[in-house]
């Protein structure tokens, strides 16, 4: 039970060394700075993991409330932010196409989509959100996450009475999915994959009267 002892340690460091490994390569941002994204911003802000943020607003609008989150956290303008890996939507669903305007391609990016739809599927196609979302950023790897709790959850400490406050991701590309939960362990969530999007994803979704059971619901996994 304790990953205290000899070889359960030594695995310990391992993942840690991948951890900080993954940190070193990729390169985040958040878009949108609303209640989600500074809470997002917070939580990259207390693990000391650098992040850009941006959104409609100027970088120089945003710099304030940057600076006060944290020093790992930089405002930038949207073309210098999407420079980044992985990009983080935090943006009202509505706005998400014209975020998926401002490159050309998306290939290489990974896209973690925080956004929740709260419309019909019939106004995406019969679609669940992200892959609707998906449709709008081609050629990016596409992952749903960070979007089942509330902003107030993702600001606090995820660490909660010896456990990791839960972060559910789904993603049709394992290859996607990966990297965006060993940065959930980074920023001290416990990342639980439910499979892909039409499955697992499905738990998560939230769209006009109809919401998946596993929206808003605040879980934590004790540590093994």
């Amino acid at each position: 039970m304790s990953r205290r002892n000899g070889p359960v340690a030594s695995v310990r460091s391992s993942d840690d060394q991948t951890n900080q490994t993954q940190e070193s390569i990729m390169s985040y941002a958040i878009v949108g700075f609303g209640a989600v994204g500074q809470a997002l911003a917070r939580a990259f802000a207390r693990k000391d993991i650098k992040v850009a943020v941006a959104s409609r607003r100027p970088p120089e609008a945003l710099a304030p409330q940057a600076r006060a989150i944290g020093p790992t956290v930089v405002a930038k303008s949207l073309r210098e932010a999407l420079e980044a890996d992985a990009i983080i939507l935090a943006v009202p669903f509505g706005e998400h196409r014209e975020v998926a305007k401002a490159l050309p391609s998306w290939k290489g990016k990974t896209v973690i989509d925080a956004m929740n739809a709260l419309i019909p599927l019939e106004e995406m196609d019969g679609l669940l959100s992200s892959a609707f979302v998906a449709k709008a950023f081609t050629g990016a790897k596409l992952v749903k996450g960070f979007n089942h709790l509330i902003a107030a959850k993702l600001a606090a400490d995820p660490i909660v009475e010896g456990g990791h406050r839960v972060v559910f991701l789904s993603s049709d590309d394992e290859d996607a999915a990966a990297p965006v939960a060993a940065l959930a362990k980074q920023l001290g969530f416990a990342p639980v994959k439910l499979g892909k999007l039409n499955e697992g994803g499905a738990l998560v979704h939230a769209r006009g009267r109809i919401w998946g059971p596993l929206i808003f619901q605040d879980v934590f996994k004790k540590e093994q």
